[in-house]
């Protein structure tokens, strides 16, 4: 060899250990492990379908724990190593845990179960021009003209004046009706569409079709408004003030979707943040050994800031540290456990999107197929509402990343004054734990349809299980 081969072999070799290349986690796949992640993918669909709220998701997750062996933490009095335990609060929050040889510190994993819906207003049923209508109130943010001729399900659950629980599912099975927000038609829409995007359709706009027919009675003015009042009372056992107390949740009601003729992507609604809330509960239940507890955080309304009683600012996570503090036995302090944490975030983020690059950074964005994406902070601007995770615990992560030898990516949401989000980093980091962003990138996110790469969904599960391993 001369002496140009030589040193053009040694350029190779130092750009291979000085330069980071992040290629598709597709390229290093066996076919034996593309199975894996379809199989995945499609167990991870089927949860999708049956998890459209913030309810059914932690239903369905405390269904699944309770088939896995999982307690619930009030029905045990004392917690050893090995114990498998859940608390459920207010149907809307479920913390699961696994207790580890040290059971002094956790390994924890937070994800949000609620996403971007509409709900109803307190006095939400009318008719106007032979329509039976019902006014929604948006929860989270959205664009709202993605929500106009969608299909919509409902969810529902009411107590009645006797405090009695009805629940209401309608529109996610074949042969229901559903529901729909019907939009202007493009001959009349001359004005509508010389308007901000923002305003094409308002807020006060997004009213739901309900009824179209009246009930015989000369005697009744709104007579379809009746009709449809007599059908709740029929099947629902409920009347118009029923409303008032009631918590109604719109959403769309199709069914999660392969996307591209290689099948290689999910389409679905929610897939914020109940990609990982499945992961994260996967992980918890397919983890081999536990040498800290492993605790997994599924919370309710991140969309809306986090606030409430079952938010993550809440004392639901305080609340779950000091009982299971005074069922292990330790003696140490709320405060002493968590400052001994760590925590992940397990939150998306947003993904390249080719047709709309002005937005990105693309050498700080993430993309589909190229593993799960690990993002230090959040926020927007100056890195205002978020966590910005340490040095030292980056190292942490990346320690767990090489040694499992696991693909990853990192990025920001979008170019620095352009936009920006925040997840529930903030507030398990105010406790005093170690916390950094973690999850799958997303195409199209708070739209009635997500997309996600089925790699970027499973080396998500991958490091979540590492990180409980760990």
């Amino acid at each position: 060899m001369n002496i140009t081969g030589i040193i053009m072999k040694q350029t190779k070799s130092k750009n291979e250990l000085l330069f980071d290349k992040k290629e598709s986690y597709w390229k290093s796949m066996s076919t034996n492990e593309i199975k894996k992640v379809f199989t995945f993918a499609d167990e991870y669909k089927s949860f999708l379908d049956t998890s459209k709220t913030e309810r059914l998701c932690v239903e369905n997750v405390v269904k699944i724990l309770k088939k896995n062996n999982f307690k619930e933490l009030s029905s045990v009095k004392t917690l050893k190593q090995g114990d498998k335990i859940y608390k459920l609060f207010k149907e809307k929050v479920v913390i699961a845990s696994i207790i580890g040889k040290e059971n002094d510190c956790w390994n924890l994993i937070g994800s949000h179960t609620d996403s971007p819906r509409l709900d109803l207003k307190p006095n939400p049923l009318y008719e106007h021009s032979e329509l039976g209508l019902l006014k929604s109130h948006y929860y989270g943010g959205i664009k709202k003209y993605q929500w106009v001729n969608t299909p919509l399900s409902l969810h529902g659950i009411i107590y009645t004046k006797e405090n009695k629980k009805i629940e209401i599912h309608l529109g996610e099975r074949d042969g229901e009706p559903k529901f729909l927000i019907s939009d202007l038609l493009p001959h009349l829409a001359k004005d509508q569409m010389e308007k901000k995007a923002s305003l094409v359709v308002s807020g006060e706009e997004l009213n739901i079709l309900f009824g179209n027919m009246p009930l015989q009675d000369k005697n009744v003015k709104e007579k379809i408004k009746l009709n449809i009042l007599t059908m709740l009372a029929k099947h629902y056992k409920m009347s118009e003030q029923d409303f008032n107390f009631a918590e109604f949740e719109f959403v769309p009601s199709g069914k999660a979707i392969d996307i591209g003729l290689d099948a290689s992507m999910i389409g679905s609604y929610g897939q914020d943040d109940k990609v990982c809330v499945y992961t994260s509960m996967k992980a918890l239940l397919d983890a081999k050994k536990f040498n800290k507890t492993a605790v997994a955080f599924f919370v309710d309304k991140e969309e809306i800031g986090s606030t409430g009683n079952t938010g993550a600012q809440s004392y639901a996570l305080l609340n779950f540290a000091q009982e299971y503090i005074q069922k292990t036995g330790l003696k140490i302090e709320t405060g002493k456990l968590f400052e001994n944490s760590k925590a992940i975030s397990a939150d998306v983020t947003a993904a390249f999107n080719p047709t709309y690059p002005e937005v990105s950074d693309p050498q700080n964005s993430s993309y589909l197929g190229k593993g799960v994406s690990v993002e230090r902070y959040g926020g927007s601007g100056g890195k205002y509402s978020t966590n910005d995770a340490n040095a030292e615990f980056m190292g942490h992560i990346r320690s767990i990343l090489v040694k499992n030898k696991l693909p990853y990516q990192t990025g920001e949401l979008g170019k620095i004054d352009v936009g920006g989000g925040g997840t529930i980093a903030m507030f398990m980091s105010k406790y005093g734990m170690d916390c950094v962003d973690v999850g799958p990138c997303v195409l199209g996110m708070h739209s009635p349809y997500e997309v996600t790469s089925k790699a970027d969904v499973y080396s998500a599960y991958l490091l979540y299980k590492a990180f409980f391993e760990e």
